[in-house]
């Protein structure tokens, strides 16, 4: 049990600074693309030559995009493990600790089967992405490693989640 929640902790946090630098990196790009923009309003209108080096980033829509999923996937693990979701536990809290555990138990192993069945589609679709070779408009990026990332990290909540369910079993099953 110790040495599944460490493995589940290591990659909830490998995953979660993979997301980190994915939210830094669309901070960087926007704020970039925008100042590129303004260099090029302003070339517009006083004319100053120097400026029409300075050119918007190609594709800056669809790296946005790109990063925004990667940053939302490979953060649900880490949050998972915080605890971090919204939970009603208005009526959970009045309940004996072990009747939590049996509720906490419940709502874990219907998370599990919904992120199972999320991994299960993200594969799917990444490969059928995969064959047929479908790309961004713009940069002409492939959509499916960003498939399998979300499907990756949806394996990585499976297994927070498999932890949470055998640490709720034992408090059921404890006297």
């Amino acid at each position: 049990m110790v040495f599944l929640e460490n493995i589940s902790k290591k990659i909830a946090k490998g995953f979660y600074i993979v997301a980190g630098t994915a939210i830094v990196a669309m901070m960087l790009l926007t704020v970039f693309d925008v100042a590129m923009r303004l260099c090029v309003t302003i070339y517009q209108r006083v004319g100053w030559e120097w400026l029409t080096y300075f050119k918007p980033v190609a594709g800056t829509y669809e790296l946005v995009g790109f990063l925004g999923s990667v940053a939302v996937a490979f953060a649900m693990a880490h949050t998972s493990i915080k605890k971090g979701h919204v939970s009603v536990s208005l009526l959970v809290r009045l309940l004996s600790p072990r009747k939590q555990a049996v509720v906490g138990g419940l709502t874990d192993l219907f998370a599990l089967s919904l992120f199972g069945l999320i991994v299960w589609r993200a594969v799917v679709y990444a490969s059928h992405l995969q064959e047929s070779g479908e790309v961004s408009l713009t940069l002409q990026l492939p959509f499916y490693p960003f498939v399998w990332g979300i499907g990756l990290s949806a394996l990585a909540v499976c297994l927070v989640l498999v932890t949470d369910i055998i640490r709720n079993a034992a408090k059921v099953l404890e006297k």
